[in-house]
């Protein structure tokens, strides 16, 4: 089979998605987990008299936290699959891309299995972050001063 046949045979099984409505819906999803955040930031600022830098760390932890547990439970990946980029771009997908590469290798171990592999998936993301801001830190100092 030649990949235009192949192609064609594909296009008629796989079904068609609506990239609009995935736009719309990790709009909205993504938007209300910035307001979860946000709420959380004041909840804690409000209630708890926490400073405002204490409690944007805190609201991290709990979105980290909160997106590990459903990770382990199996319940991200459902959630994922109906809210589309809005869960995975923010900090959230983060976690779960890490939990899930650990609970892929918990059978090889805490060293040789999850140590090892914890930032299978992550890594790149951490290489080019440091990377990135390196470069636009030394420009911004260049050309803007310290």
């Amino acid at each position: 089979m030649d990949k235009e046949s192949y192609k064609k045979l594909t296009s008629k099984i796989i079904p068609k998605e609506n990239k609009v409505k995935n736009a719309i819906t990790s709009f909205l999803v993504g938007g209300m987990v910035g307001f979860l955040g946000q709420l959380i930031v004041f909840v804690l600022e409000e209630n708890f008299n926490v400073k405002h830098n204490d409690a944007i760390s805190i609201m991290i932890t709990i979105l980290i936290f909160t997106a590990s547990l459903l990770t382990a439970m199996g319940v991200f990946d459902n959630l994922v699959s109906k809210a589309k980029a809005g869960l995975i771009v923010p900090i959230t997908g983060f976690a779960h891309a890490m939990t899930s590469s650990m609970l892929d290798y918990k059978k090889e171990g805490f060293v040789t299995g999850i140590g090892a592999n914890a930032f299978k998936l992550t890594g790149s993301v951490i290489l080019y972050g440091v990377v990135a801001a390196y470069v636009f830190g030394t420009i911004r100092y260049l050309f803007f001063g310290g």
